[in-house]
């Protein structure tokens, strides 16, 4: 369970989608005045050096960041994204690091803003607390995010974004998914929930896409809204990552529209095969 490494995959194409719902519905939370907190499930280590062994042994970030990088015409919700991981690199001319969601966070968030942060890698989580040790509001822990939700939910404020993005290498993570959310929602039916996911041929993602609309329909205030991308072609070994997903419990209204403006984009700059597709669907109220 404790050898996934985000590092391998830094700045990737599933990264790019992440990313861009998580700065947006960050830049939204945070034009009311009052507090809120963030619980990042799976954090990770915060940021990645892009000229490592370990990000250069599949270099996936060229076909992620790369890609978006020295565009001048992006959409505004994804030119605000590729602005933050330029902010993130000494020299803005150069792709030299990438930013994970702790640090996206940090740079978005203000000081009175919570940060709940978990990660359980041994490794990723000391690089973690040396990211974060300059931000006060902010706890990082060494346990199983799964559980954050039931114990950080509802949180003093009563705004809350949760950002859950496990690496789904086991498959009971799925089930672990909706069960956290279940929780959540059943503690704090106004939680922000962003659950990342990835498409692969197998059943399990739609299933849990389609229990999750179940839990949202049930327990949130707000509805939800799914967003998937689609670049690689299937493989006839039926292994590898097509695209991957967000799936968003009581979404900011200005979510939708974004997205509707950027997942064309994101699906002609990051097609691998001509069969790239995306997927925007809601059920809002």
């Amino acid at each position: 369970m404790l050898a996934y490494r985000h590092a391998f995959h830094a700045g990737n194409h599933a990264d790019v989608l992440k990313h861009l719902v998580l700065t947006q519905v960050l830049r939204y939370m945070t034009q009311k005045d009052k507090p809120l907190t963030l619980i990042d499930t799976h954090a990770g280590a915060g940021g990645y050096g892009l000229d490592s062994n370990h990000a250069r042994k599949h270099a996936e970030y060229d076909d992620g960041i790369g890609r978006l990088w020295g565009r001048a015409d992006l959409p505004a919700g994804l030119a605000d994204y590729v602005s933050l991981v330029k902010a993130f690199n000494p020299d803005a001319s150069r792709l030299m690091r990438y930013p994970g969601s702790p640090t996206l966070a940090k740079m978005l968030l203000r000081a009175d803003d919570r940060m709940r942060l978990y990660e359980l890698h041994s490794t990723d989580f000391p690089l973690l607390q040396e990211t974060m040790a300059d931000r006060r509001e902010t706890a990082v822990m060494n346990r199983d995010g799964f559980g954050a939700l039931k114990a950080d939910l509802p949180p003093p404020s009563r705004r809350a974004v949760v950002l859950i993005d496990p690496s789904y290498e086991i498959k009971t993570d799925y089930a672990k998914v909706v069960t956290a959310v279940r929780e959540g929602l059943e503690r704090f039916e106004d939680a922000v929930i962003l659950v990342w996911y990835p498409q692969l041929q197998r059943l399990e993602p739609r299933e849990m896409v389609n229990r999750l609309k179940a839990a949202a329909n049930q327990g949130a205030r707000r509805g939800w809204l799914h967003a998937s991308l689609t670049v690689a072609a299937p493989t006839s070994d039926g292994f590898g990552m097509l695209g991957s997903g967000m799936f968003v419990i009581n979404p900011p209204f200005v979510l939708q529209q974004m997205l509707a403006e950027s997942l064309p984009v994101l699906k002609r700059e990051l097609a691998q095969h001509d069969g790239a597709s995306f997927v925007l669907e809601h059920n809002t109220r």
